[in-house]
């Protein structure tokens, strides 16, 4: 049977030319990636680099006594596994599936491999990693400076931006642990929203009903974070040789079969 998703619905894939996407096609495997899965642990070793496609992915970085707070989110834009590639292994923050969905993944010795040969992943890799350095940086300074409610919208619309639709498939006690902050907290800043027809939460569900009225309320942080995204990743797509029509709109259906490994 066939299947809907398509490794191009990611858009480092996308990007890449046809012969360099032919070359890693093969090693790319489907994964379903619930809501809170860890892709990896603190300390971990990386077997893998995952492409979300449909899904939403959340660095965490983890304290001894166990509380954690979110330093960047991943979605179909980018790459999970920085620190392959970037001189090491293993890594000093968490990956958990924050918004349910699917992806690909690669073994990470394919991938180095093909890094280090200096081509069109290499120059996608860093490009996108000077871009999540970015969201890194401004996140610290939004998580200190800014009110809940302005760092809740600033959340909803990094995601949205990385996901098909206006809906979220998450908890509130999952936001709570993203933004580093006690559960009640979400609960009242959502229910501001909430109580104003901007967002409807139910069953792990967030529905945003008026984007305009999010944006209206965010911290400039959103926009510092979507401009150097957008300065980088669509100019770099577009300047790749043969890259012009690789980007999948609308994908049509390839054969695969999902798989999860917990």
């Amino acid at each position: 049977m066939s299947s809907p998703h398509n490794p191009r619905q990611n858009h480092i894939l996308a990007a890449l030319s046809e012969d360099v996407y032919a070359d890693l096609a093969p090693g790319l495997e489907l994964v379903s990636m619930p809501l809170g899965w860890a892709l990896y642990e603190s300390g971990g070793h990386l077997g893998h680099i995952y492409f979300p496609t449909t899904s939403l992915v959340s660095l965490l970085y983890v304290m001894q006594n166990g509380a954690s707070a979110e330093i960047a989110i991943t979605g179909n834009e980018g790459l999970v596994g920085i620190s392959l590639f970037m001189g090491g292994e293993t890594t000093p923050s968490r990956a958990v599936v924050q918004s349910a969905g699917s992806g690909y993944r690669l073994k990470a010795s394919i991938f180095q491999q093909e890094f280090d040969r200096g081509g069109e992943v290499q120059h996608l890799a860093l490009i996108y990693t000077q871009a999540l350095i970015t969201q890194m940086a401004q996140t610290a300074v939004c998580n200190r400076h800014h009110t809940l409610d302005k760092q809740l919208c600033r959340w909803l619309l990094l995601s949205l931006d990385r996901l098909e639709g206006g809906e979220l498939k998450m908890t509130q006690e999952l936001i709570a642990n993203m933004l580093g902050v006690r559960r009640e907290g979400v609960t009242e800043a959502a229910g501001r929203l909430q109580a104003e027809g901007i967002i409807r939460y139910s069953r792990g569900r967030i529905k945003v009903l008026d984007r305009a009225k999010v944006e209206e309320r965010v911290c400039e942080c959103y926009a510092v974070v979507k401009r150097e995204y957008d300065r980088l990743l669509p100019y770099d797509i577009r300047g790749l040789p043969g890259a012009a029509n690789n980007v999948v709109r609308n994908p049509q259906p390839e054969p695969a079969a999902a798989v999860h490994a917990a």
